[in-house]
């Protein structure tokens, strides 16, 4: 079993942030955990270790465990705890057709509501993406990469339609950790592909910015599942 160093990342516990519950800790912690691949698919997950990894009793574990089955990172198991799903060809197939629906409608109300502030965080996060492709950190370039597509849903203004990404966003950054880390073309994609998508945004171009996120979906569909899923 990981540390408690490990899954937290940067090694120190801290405070938490005001009105942040015990539960909601641990979820982010082990979210963070299966995401990143510190616990393989298909590793069973004990309440009790996670409980003394984490320092806290079994019930916020539990809680745990079942808002992450909710977010198809885990299975839950009677009586064995949970296990780390594993996403199969036809799962990744579901997640993709899923997030270009719920991207074409983010991206065409991004187009009608985002504000100055929208843009401004959006520019933010194509900066911390192009320091990281120079710096050839990959991990650092998912995280800005789901980040940016954050960005897109909350310049959306739909409460629900964020909810839903919410989710899918776990499984989404599974897939784009276990699979990105080799290819270079990745990188060098990235930031100008994101670039013209904030262009387009920003000019308010409906037509042409839903053709733009499909393709760009499609393109990281392609270019992930190339390798993974070979006939």
């Amino acid at each position: 079993m990981a540390s408690v160093d490990s899954v937290t990342g940067d090694g120190s516990v801290g405070l938490l942030p005001a009105r942040r519950s015990l539960c909601e800790d641990v979820v982010d912690r082990l979210r963070a955990a299966i995401v990143r691949g510190r616990f393989a698919p298909g590793q069973r997950l004990s309440e009790a270790a996670l409980a003394e990894l984490f320092g806290v009793s079994r019930g916020p574990i539990r809680e745990a465990f079942t808002q992450l089955e909710r977010e198809g990172l885990l299975t839950l198991e009677r009586h064995r705890g949970a296990r780390v799903s594993s996403l199969s060809l036809t799962d990744i197939n579901e997640i993709y057709e899923l997030r270009v629906a719920l991207e074409r409608l983010a991206i065409g109300r991004a187009c009608r509501y985002a504000t100055a502030a929208d843009f401004t965080a959006m520019s933010a996060v194509v900066d911390l993406l192009r320091d990281a492709v120079e710096r050839a950190d990959v991990i650092a370039v998912v995280e800005a990469d789901v980040r940016f597509h954050d960005c897109i849903y909350l310049a959306a203004r739909h409460e629900r339609l964020y909810a839903a990404w919410s989710v899918l966003r776990p499984q989404i950054e599974t897939f784009l950790f276990s699979r990105s880390l080799d290819q270079r073309n990745y990188l060098d994609l990235a930031v100008p592909e994101h670039t013209a998508l904030l262009e387009s945004i920003r000019s308010k171009r409906r037509a042409a910015s839903v053709t733009l996120i499909q393709e760009h979906i499609h393109t990281a569909y392609e270019r992930l599942t190339r390798l993974s899923f070979k006939p």
